[in-house]
């Protein structure tokens, strides 16, 4: 079991305005084999908690920590934490002109096991997931992301999950922008890689729709870059009666 563990976590960006605090001390644990949804409103830091664990350099860390395994992942660079077994589902995902889908997929796999796949079972291995997902055989000549709709890009970052394989996957808003048919092929596919590899999921969405796809175990409600609370499905199921405004109302008092 692989834990990736978040603590007293604080993290600003620079702005037009000046210096501005986004995480304000967010802490959290995820154990492979576990699904958390990180729930909550605009602005709330939810995308800035994904883009941190992933490295972005627009983000800086002012305090606190993040490991896995116990090893310092702020001190990574982006190739290292994918190694180390971090992947990111992007909510935009971007567009790579000039590198095929098959080139990119099979590049990424080296970089990430430091060997190249056996060229039958990896060809193999993707026609199945490709075939799972719903995505045309002809999309493995494309370039990445190239001129794709926002449910085709959504299915290809699932794509490289369930090849891959990392140990924590960071889903940030993979839902927004998809159709309900598309909805459940790219949470099938995230089922699967979930019951297939020991991976552990953090789930990053502002509505309850995908959470009748992927169940999870634990939520917890981000407003104003903190946890204002955390349970089980059932907090899942009162946001979406209650909406965020009492914790939105709680954090402006505070």
């Amino acid at each position: 079991m692989s834990t990736l563990e978040i603590k007293d976590l604080h993290v600003s960006i620079e702005t037009e305005q000046g210096v501005k605090e986004i995480l304000k001390g967010v802490t959290l644990t995820v154990k492979t084999g576990e699904t958390h949804a990180i729930m909550g409103p605009n602005g709330s830091g939810k995308s800035t908690l994904a883009s941190t664990i992933a490295g972005h350099p627009r983000y800086t860390v002012t305090s606190g920590s993040i490991t896995l395994d116990g090893e310092d992942v702020l001190a990574m660079s982006v190739d290292e934490r994918a190694r180390a077994g971090l992947f990111l589902a992007m909510q935009y995902p971007v567009e790579i002109p000039g590198v095929t889908m098959t080139n990119f997929l099979r590049t990424a796999k080296t970089a990430i096991d430091g060997k190249a796949p056996a060229i039958r079972t990896w060809t193999k291995d993707v026609k199945a997931a490709m075939e799972q997902l719903r995505i045309d055989a002809d999309f493995a000549q494309r370039n990445v992301n190239e001129g794709f709709s926002g449910g085709e890009k959504k299915r290809v970052e699932i794509l490289q999950l369930e090849l891959f394989k990392p140990k924590f996957a960071v889903l940030d808003e993979t839902d927004s922008g998809l159709d309900v048919d598309a909805l459940k092929v790219v949470s099938e596919g995230v089922n699967r890689a979930q019951d297939e590899g020991n991976m552990g999921t953090l789930l990053i969405t502002h509505y309850t729709r995908i959470l009748r796809y992927i169940k999870p175990q634990f939520v917890h409600v981000f407003v104003d870059g903190k946890i204002a609370e955390q349970g089980g499905p059932e907090l899942a199921d009162r946001l979406e009666d209650e909406g965020y405004d009492r914790y939105v109302a709680a954090s402006a008092q505070a």
